[in-house]
């Protein structure tokens, strides 16, 4: 099991910037890939970033130049750093981890979701 806590959340003005933390605990090392998705009220939920162990990285269009995924070496800290922030940018964010193991199988985790709101 793995559990995800996410911070860092909060109010801001269009252009400014916002980093969201997620702690993970658990079975860390069962952890193929880390994401943040976001979801707002009548919408699915959308991809906004992941990483792999590996490193690499992908991005949602809307995201891409102004938002950076990233992830510290000891594999328990995802972060995002969030810039030029846009009103549409506003919505919940959850932090994600994904898991494939033999004899286990696909498994994804969420943390609870911090709330992002850009004002304009």
């Amino acid at each position: 099991q793995v559990q995800l806590v996410e911070s860092g959340g909060g109010l801001v003005q269009a252009g400014g910037s916002l980093r969201l933390s997620c702690a993970a605990s658990g079975s860390i090392d069962s952890i193929n890939a880390m994401g943040w998705y976001r979801q707002v009220p009548g919408k699915q939920r959308e991809a906004v970033a992941f990483i792999t162990n590996g490193g690499n990285t992908n991005y949602a269009d809307s995201v891409k130049g102004r938002f950076t995924i990233s992830r510290n070496d000891a594999k328990n800290t995802l972060w995002l750093q969030m810039d030029s922030l846009k009103p549409e940018d506003t919505g919940v964010y959850y932090c994600h981890a994904f898991s494939l193991q033999v004899g286990v199988g696909k498994l994804d985790y969420w943390g609870q979701g911090t709330q992002v709101t850009v004002s304009s």
